[in-house]
């Protein structure tokens, strides 16, 4: 039996990403590109129920030898708060970071021949310009591009990410109703919560709240050729990238603030009863 060296944790980061990625933009292509349905039939939904079901699937292939970080976000969150070794977290956020651009590079094959009818329209990550510039589902030109600024995208991801760590925390916390423990259903709220922050919070910045899932398919992207994927606003950087990798942080503080201290404890079990030895 193989010893769970940084090595495997590392392999299973860059996996669990990679299955992620490949599912979870692979939705956002399907909607876009190669609908089997009329157009009508696809819509934020579809994107936000296989996006949630792509973290579900990720969860259970990594769970078992990392316990599925694949979000830089919950890594950084993991050392501030909960004892992951610091040594570890740069190497983690590499692993997802090639994760990711393997993902990305898997939909490309996948979708090649409809992403080059298209133009090469950007499939892989947050923010302006994505899912297109435009609604393709539906036959109607829907654009909103520039609809929400930095500010309100920056809020939305805030939120978004501290509801996943809180998700993630409920999920695995044993002190709590410890579903994972129980029942294995650990990665299902995980999935569930991904779906709840693209349905409730989603519209403004597109909800990365995961800095490797934004970034390695955007790097991906610009090389195969789609257009305006790095602006010189930084809107690639700081929305995305740099604001779930700080909320992450503050979202667990905020669950130990609020829920860690008011959680029953578990009842010590009693010492056995100790023989006594006999008089002689």
């Amino acid at each position: 039996m193989k010893r769970n060296t940084l090595f495997g944790e590392l392999m299973a980061e860059f996996f669990g990403t990679f299955i992620l990625i490949l599912l979870g933009d692979g939705v956002v292509a399907n909607v876009g590109l190669g609908p089997r349905l009329a157009g009508t039939a696809y819509n934020w939904n579809t994107i936000t129920i296989g996006w949630a079901f792509a973290v579900v699937v990720a969860v259970y292939v990594a769970g078992g030898v990392t316990g599925a970080h694949i979000n830089p976000a919950v890594t950084i969150a993991m050392a501030v708060k909960r004892g992951f070794p610091w040594g570890k977290v740069v190497p983690y956020i590499l692993a997802q970071l090639a994760g990711a651009f393997v993902g990305a590079a898997g939909v490309y094959l996948a979708y090649r021949d409809g992403l080059v009818a298209a133009g090469m329209p950007n499939v892989w990550s947050t923010g302006p310009g994505s899912v297109f510039g435009q609604a393709f589902w539906g036959g109607v030109n829907t654009d909103r591009v520039g609809a929400y600024g930095m500010l309100s995208a920056g809020f939305a991801e805030f939120f978004g990410t501290m509801v996943l760590l809180w998700g993630v925390l409920a999920a695995f916390d044993d002190a709590n109703w410890g579903i994972q423990t129980k029942t294995n259903l650990g990665p299902f709220l995980v999935g569930f919560t991904v779906l709840a922050v693209g349905l409730s919070l989603g519209g403004p910045s597109g909800y990365s709240i995961n800095p490797a899932r934004d970034l390695g398919p955007r790097i991906f992207g610009a090389l195969v050729g789609t257009q305006g994927l790095f602006d010189p606003q930084f809107y690639w950087l700081i929305i995305p990238v740099l604001v779930p990798a700080i909320s992450g942080a503050i979202g667990i503080f905020l669950y130990d603030l609020f829920i860690t201290p008011y959680l029953p404890r578990k009842e010590e079990t009693p010492p056995e009863p100790q023989p006594v030895p006999e008089a002689r």
